[in-house]
């Protein structure tokens, strides 16, 4: 690890230490209660007061630990440690100006760290399909992630949300508590590759929701897609400079009671109207790995997707507690994304212990599918070059399907705290076979300030 990034991790986590040692001498006496929603409390009931006049201040922090403990690329056993910091403020905007029905929110998140999938796990020419700690990712760096407002009309059934955001705020959302990404937060951007970008980069974008009644809507955006926007130091860039298309996304939600359990189904399409390289066809149709001519561009790109929760038992009629289950499905353009299907299935239990009735208990298992066409062409470009043994350099591993595996406790701290401990095993990391399967132990912290 390079000394100048430790350097800068620390000095970065020593000043949100002290921030935190200051705000609990400063501010109420309830900082660090067990019982409070946040670790620097409630300010002498000022942030109620905040709060009740319309101005929510957001603090966080998630920091995830993964070790390699059998298997992968390379088996000489470390452990890397990524996080981010998140602060922002969500205004209501009617409690503070009397806008009838309209919210804002600005958002700023840096990230830090190292993965332990990009060399350990997997093979470096050919990296992970997921990654062992989701947190990592898009820069060590401070961007901006949310800047919009929202406006509901016509008795809240039309609602309008434009400023900076990212697509998986809204559509094809999901939540992010297990730790390997394949089973965190949206799935379209993990897999749909450089045009849905996901927290924390934001895009110029607009997005439009119709409730079509208290169970079920429908909602379309327009999301700027600039690739410029992922480059390091253009945290911050909000001009429309390097912009390559647009990507539209629609997506009907459906949110019904199943024996009085809460469930949410989402259904979606999205299209890129940026130009995109075929995978493996040149201008000509012929194989560009053997031709070395330029690959053929398409006009645009798109997939679709399905996402499941559903509560299905509760706990001695207490319904915050009981077993949930969720799965997730994409599928992309075959002519020109390198991952052309996805799908998993998790299973939660909230709760399961008396003793620990905030405590949940997860499993899962996803699979990801590289296309037909990538592998092909890997195996072309190999041919091509004369190589065929996987210890040369110059050889392109094949790549087919990695599959990824989670079990996780998540304990309940406090109200502001959940330490989630977690075992990972990856089957054929990177989707190549000549990689050994991997056993990760992992360790999430999720904090609320």
């Amino acid at each position: 690890m390079k000394k100048k990034h430790v350097n800068a991790r620390l000095i970065c986590q020593i000043s949100a230490a002290a921030a935190l040692v200051l705000a609990g001498n400063a501010m109420a006496a309830d900082a660090f209660s067990s019982d409070s929603k946040w670790m620097t409390g409630d300010w002498g009931g000022e942030r109620t007061k905040l709060i009740e006049q319309g101005i929510d201040i957001k603090a966080d922090y998630v920091g995830e630990v993964g070790g390699n403990l059998h298997g992968g690329y390379d088996n000489d056993k470390t452990a890397r440690y990524a996080d981010q910091f998140g602060l922002g403020v969500a205004l209501d905007l009617q409690k503070l100006w009397g806008w009838d029905n309209t919210q804002a929110k600005i958002q700023l998140t840096n990230r830090n760290g190292y993965n332990i999938s990009n060399d350990r796990v997997g093979d470096p020419r050919a990296g992970t399909l997921s990654s062992s700690q989701e947190v990592y990712g898009r820069g060590h760096m401070v961007r901006l992630t949310q800047l919009w407002i929202q406006h509901q009309f016509f008795d809240n059934k039309l609602d309008v949300k434009a400023g900076y955001f990212g697509e998986g705020e809204d559509f094809n959302t999901f939540p992010c508590d297990f730790q390997n990404l394949a089973f965190c937060g949206s799935q379209v951007g993990n897999w749909a590759t450089n045009i849905w970008y996901n927290w924390p980069v934001s895009q110029a974008a607009i997005r439009v929701k119709y409730n079509i009644n208290d169970e079920l809507y429908a909602q379309i955006g327009a999301y700027n897609q600039n690739p410029s926007q992922l480059e390091h130091g253009n945290g911050f860039k909000l001009s429309g400079s390097g912009t390559a298309g647009t990507v539209l996304p629609v997506e009907l939600v459906w949110s019904p009671k199943v024996n009085s359990l809460p469930g949410e189904y989402r259904f979606g399409y999205y299209k890129s109207t940026a130009d995109a390289s075929d995978v493996r066809e040149d201008v000509n149709g012929l194989n560009a790995a053997e031709t070395g001519d330029a690959y053929k561009t398409h006009s645009s790109k798109h997939g679709y997707w399905f996402v499941a929760q559903q509560q299905l038992t509760s706990h001695n009629g207490d319904a915050t507690r009981g077993l949930n289950i969720a799965a997730n499905a994409t599928f992309h353009d075959k002519d020109t994304n390198f991952i052309d299907n996805y799908q998993s299935v998790m299973f939660v239990y909230k709760g399961p212990f008396d003793a620990r009735p905030k405590d949940d208990i997860g499993i899962g298992a996803a699979r990801i599918h590289v296309n037909d066409d990538v592998k092909k062409n890997a195996e072309l470009l190999n041919a091509s070059n004369g190589v065929s043994d996987y210890d040369n350099p110059v050889f392109s591993p094949i790549r087919e399907t990695e599959y990824n595996y989670e079990l996780n406790y998540g304990i309940h701290v406090t109200n502001w705290l959940t330490v989630r401990p977690n075992l990972q095993y990856i089957t054929h990391p990177g989707g190549v076979d000549a990689v050994d399967n991997a056993l990760v132990a992992g360790l999430k912290i999720q904090s609320t300030f």
